[in-house]
């Protein structure tokens, strides 16, 4: 297929002239009617090679000629005057031959100036012609400055009449394009709204917005209630969610037919209302192809901005594994007996050699080893490796017919305040985090929490004794359960490092705290987030640890800087929840904009951008061979992500409310989901990847078939007496747990 951008060079040296430019290429629209097209150039670029200044005047009295034809008197008195130019000056100029610009012939100097000039009437009150660059989606641009674009574009009473025409065109027009370009109303709505409030129409946008809300895709109604409330000028300043959309714009895929028939209607509809909102702040990502089916535009729809570009998804990403360190595993006695006792001395062996020198061959989508520095393994680390290589070994292998059990582990008396859980990877222990900005830990093992011992204690030990780990232990601190006190607000997130030394929790009070585990106190409180700070996660490898919030960026630590190393900023709104990719070198998140993002923590850049959920992302997880993210949200519903080619593969539906928990069981057949229904879900992940055949047209295009196969794909539904599922977690043999507060209520 032909790639979206047909016209490369054109278009880079277009941008040192336009501030909006459409990604098909074809945007440099000459305005001659004889082809059938229109302006898309405002009046902000400056002439090429110096034109000489008599151009100039010309092109000023077309614009106020043009202005005058449409009744726009007021913007006609302010652009005089800030030209300079006087009344009989402009008559006599009119009258000139060379303007050029008096009644509606079929000149082409005379129409190509018009339609030039078609969007300057919209910044003629507030801005001068001089050249204006274009300002990218990620400055942060003074409120005021990004609130001026919309400035008066043309008699209020009208925006009615310019929606209804584009609308009743839409639904005349073939089913094939009508899904298509059904994608305009949204975005239209929106900004045509928010035109009509800042140029103080009140009764308009409230005439506008009684009309048309209803006729909004059922998952933007949050995002209207929100709009509904912005009915002043003066709401609209400060305003971040406002500011946010004005900037990022909003990207639409749209076949080149249907984006053909599209400007075809508006120009012979001269309706270059709703064309310059199309120039200015949509993005229309343009394919050459049949146009999509409803049901494939639906499931990529639904977040705060559009679609994803599709070449954000094409940056290369290297998502397989990192070659396993080689460690020797030695058999003792005991399990030698009981291989013999079994009758297969011989397999067992072969299984665990294989294992200590796991991953001999460089996987060929695989980071180098030393992209990003990563910590030296300890030999605590090598030994609790071992004994995770052993227990691999009596790893239960699940699928289809042979389930997991799973152990429920509910919080009694937690009064709803239980906010957050997270288990070790041994399963040895679990940590809570409450609404009270305490975090609890417990032993789930017959083995009991205990601190240090003081350091006058610690002197009298002797360090060479072989027992010397158990010695400097109290036993007199000896507890089932430990709490951290120190945050001053809920504590929304909680995580483990892999060695089990340390606890990490993300707290209401905009701070991340590292806890010491052998000390049960806190060892540095990680302050850079300035508002609530909703979910924090330790690196697989240790040391580095993701933290996002309420300020709309996630941030990378760590654990011995003061300071974020990486700052990974983008959504447009809150972020919910954090993962890291296995290998360590990606990190991806969710928000509330209902996008997922997956970050390069090499360089902090975005590479994926996964749009499809209807509600905001409270759950991520990462397939053990690191190829597949899944995600789950308020629409109750998984969506898998194919990370290497950047699609969506699959959807799971079946639960009925808000998805906060998702765990790939140990080999990555099962994927378990729990949710705000009181039920966990398990589900053939295994089936589910293969059905997908990702071939090169659909990688291309980005068009995607989901099969409706939930049902063949569910596997069981548990549902607890009433108690919503907070946390899963697999054991290393794969038996699956569940955390959650029972609700009386």
């Amino acid at each position: 297929m032909a790639a979206v951008q047909d016209g490369p060079m054109e278009l880079d040296a277009e941008k040192e002239t336009k501030p909006e430019i459409l990604s098909d290429g074809t945007s440099n629209l000459s305005g001659n009617t004889a082809s059938g097209t229109m302006s898309s150039s405002p009046l902000t670029a400056a002439p090429a090679g110096g034109a000489p200044k008599m151009e100039d005047q010309q092109t000023l009295i077309a614009v106020l000629q043009f202005l005058k034809r449409n009744k726009l008197m007021e913007s006609v008195d302010i652009l005089r005057r800030e030209a300079g130019l006087g009344e009989d000056q402009e008559d006599s100029q009119a009258l000139d031959g060379s303007g050029g610009v008096k009644g509606d012939g079929d000149g082409g100097d005379t129409n190509s100036l018009l339609s030039r000039v078609s969007m300057a009437s919209a910044a003629a009150p507030q801005s001068t012609l001089t050249p204006m660059p274009a300002k990218s989606a990620n400055d942060q641009p003074d409120v005021s400055v990004v609130l001026s674009a919309y400035s008066q574009q043309g008699d209020p009473s009208l925006y009615k009449v310019y929606y209804s025409d584009l609308k009743n065109f839409i639904e005349s027009v073939l089913d094939c394009h009508r899904a298509e370009l059904s994608q305009l109303f949204y975005p239209l709505f929106v900004h045509m709204y928010l035109e009509l409030v800042y140029n103080n129409n009140e009764n308009e946008a409230k005439a506008f917005f009684e009309k048309f809300s209803g006729d909004q895709e059922c998952y933007y109604q949050d995002d209207l209630r929100v709009l509904c409330g912005l009915s002043k000028k003066e709401h609209l300043k400060g305003n971040e969610a406002l500011l946010d959309f004005r900037t990022s714009r909003f990207v639409l895929r749209i076949s080149r037919d249907s984006y053909q028939l599209l400007k075809r209607h508006l120009q012979e509809r001269h309706n270059n209302q709703i064309w310059n909102i199309i120039q200015e702040h949509l993005y229309i990502d343009i394919f050459d192809g049949m146009p999509r089916s409803k049901s494939q535009i639906d499931s990529m729809s639904g977040s705060l901005a559009g679609e994803a570009r599709r070449e954000v998804n094409k940056v290369k990403v290297f998502y397989g594994l990192l070659k396993e360190p080689e460690i020797e595993v030695p058999l003792d006695d005991e399990d030698d007996e009981a291989e013999n006792e079994e009758g297969k001395p011989k397999k067992k062996k072969t299984k665990k050699d294989s294992m200590g020198s796991k991953s001999k061959k460089q996987d060929p989508n695989a980071p180098q080893q030393n992209r990003i520095p990563l910590p030296e393994l300890k030999d605590s680390d090598k030994l609790d490796k071992i004994m995770y290589m052993k227990e691999s070994t009596k790893r239960i292998r699940l699928g289809p017919e042979n389930l997991p059990s799973i152990c429920f582990y509910t919080f009694l008396n937690a009064y709803q305040g239980l906010t957050a859980v997270d288990f070790t990877d041994d399963s040895s222990l679990l940590a809570g985090g409450f609404a009270d900005s305490t975090v609890r830990v417990w032993s789930v093992t017959p083995k009991k929490l205990r601190k240090v011992k003081s350091a006058a204690e610690l002197n009298l030990i002797d360090k060479e004794s072989d027992d010397v780990l158990e010695r400097i232990m109290d036993e007199k601190t000896a507890s089932e359960s430990k709490i951290l006190y120190g945050h001053s607000g809920p504590v929304y997130g909680v995580s483990f490092s892999p060695d089990r030394n340390y606890l990490l929790s993300s707290s209401e009070d905009s701070t991340i705290r590292l806890w010491s585990l052998q000390t049960f106190t806190c060892l540095v409180g990680y302050k850079g987030h300035n508002y609530p700070v909703w979910d924090t996660q330790f690196s697989p490898f240790g040391y580095y640890f993701v933290s996002g919030g309420h300020d709309r960026v996630a941030r990378l630590w760590a654990t011995d800087h003061y300071q974020p190393l990486r700052i990974f900023a983008g959504h447009l709104a809150d972020v919910t929840c954090t993962r890291f990719h296995p290998n360590s070198n990606y990190v991806a998140t969710g928000s509330t904009d209902r996008t997922v993002r997956l970050w390069d923590v090499l360089n902090g850049n975005c590479v994926r951008i996964f749009t499809g959920h209807k509600g905001p992302i409270h759950s991520l997880a990462f397939s053990p061979n690191g190829k597949f993210l899944a995600s789950g949200s308020t629409d109750g519903r998984v969506l898998l992500w194919d990370i290497g080619h950047g699609l969506m593969i699959g959807e799971l539906k079946g639960h009925t409310d808000t998805i906060y928990a998702l765990k790939f069981s140990r080999d990555g057949e099962i994927l378990a989901s729990g949710s705000m229904d009181n039920t966990v879900r398990l589900w053939d992940s295994l089936k589910a990847f293969d059905d997908v055949e990702t071939d090169d047209f659909t990688a291309t295009t980005g068009h995607i078939h989901l099969p409706d196969n939930s049902q063949e794909l569910l596997l069981g539904t548990y549902h607890s007496k009433s108690t919503p599922v907070t946390h899963l977690h697999f054991t290393r043999r794969n038996l699956l747990l569940a955390a959650g507060a029972y609700n009386s209520q």
